[in-house]
């Protein structure tokens, strides 16, 4: 792909884009939509070596957005099915709402597979896996996991139905094995740090466009941000003024609930 020059610098002129609300994606998600980079992340949580791009299947469903459940990533590979979804705000509920990602998942899946449910011989489906790649402020150890059966209202013994979705700490100075060997991972924790920090003293417009240059120069993320600039400013600006607004709208509940006792 060939590089256009920087108009910005020859007009002398740096425009900002304002938050935009049809920004429904993720810096996150545009970076491991790549099928090199899904396959390295992967590689370096499961401790493999594949290097075949084509064998990943994606199969995330795009229309999830409109349906009330969210996933960024799904895939099949090794005969496992992979749902992993990045999170910069705490939500306990994922497993529930990954439960039904999942059932939408197997149905297609079955419907593309011609599988019979009503088959007297037992069918085969991938296995399932549940990650969250989380980098929001809330305090959190390296790894955690959530399970539905915490959703339940009561429970008495092992319950019917489990679904565990694994929690990864992916913030800068999180699981260094695992950055170091996920380098566009390490790269993104680089990003988003440099985001947070210039957030401090700068207006978030600002802060971005600093991180983004600054990123640029240092070599994190070069050829990615070089490629899509004008969008990945746009989309981060989006992204944390998104993020902002729900840490105030879980402030409010939280104060809400101490003063109902």
């Amino acid at each position: 792909m060939e590089l256009q020059a920087d108009s910005g610098v020859q007009e002398e002129q740096s425009i900002l884009p304002v938050a935009n609300r049809k920004y429904k994606d993720t810096i996150f998600r545009m970076l491991f939509s790549d099928k090199k980079n899904l396959l390295s992340l992967y590689n370096a949580l499961n401790r493999k070596n594949y290097s075949d791009c084509d064998q990943l299947e994606i199969v995330t469903l795009e229309n999830a957005i409109y349906m009330s459940m969210k996933n960024d990533l799904a895939f099949i590979l090794d005969l496992a099915l992979f749902l992993w979804e990045h999170q910069s705000t705490y939500n306990p509920n994922i497993p529930l709402r990954d439960l039904m990602y999942i059932a939408k998942e197997y149905e297609k899946y079955i419907k593309e597979k011609g599988i019979s449910l009503y088959s007297n011989r037992q069918q085969k489906i991938p296995a399932p896996q549940f990650i969250v790649f989380y980098n929001g402020n809330r305090k959190i150890g390296e790894r955690m996991e959530h399970r539905l059966s915490d959703a339940y209202g009561t429970s008495s013994g092992e319950p019917a139905l489990e679904l565990k979705v694994l929690v990864i700490n992916i913030n800068e100075g999180y699981n260094q094995k695992l950055m170091e060997s996920c380098q566009i991972l390490k790269e993104y924790a680089q990003y988003v740090s440099k985001v947070r920090t210039y957030k401090k003293t700068l207006s978030l417009n600002e802060a971005v466009e600093k991180a983004v240059e600054e990123c640029i120069q240092e070599g994190i993320l070069q050829e990615f941000l070089l490629a899509n600039k004008a969008e990945v400013v746009a989309m981060s600006i989006f992204e944390y003024d998104r993020e902002w607004e729900e840490e105030i709208l879980r402030k409010e509940e939280f104060e809400a609930g101490k003063e109902m006792g």
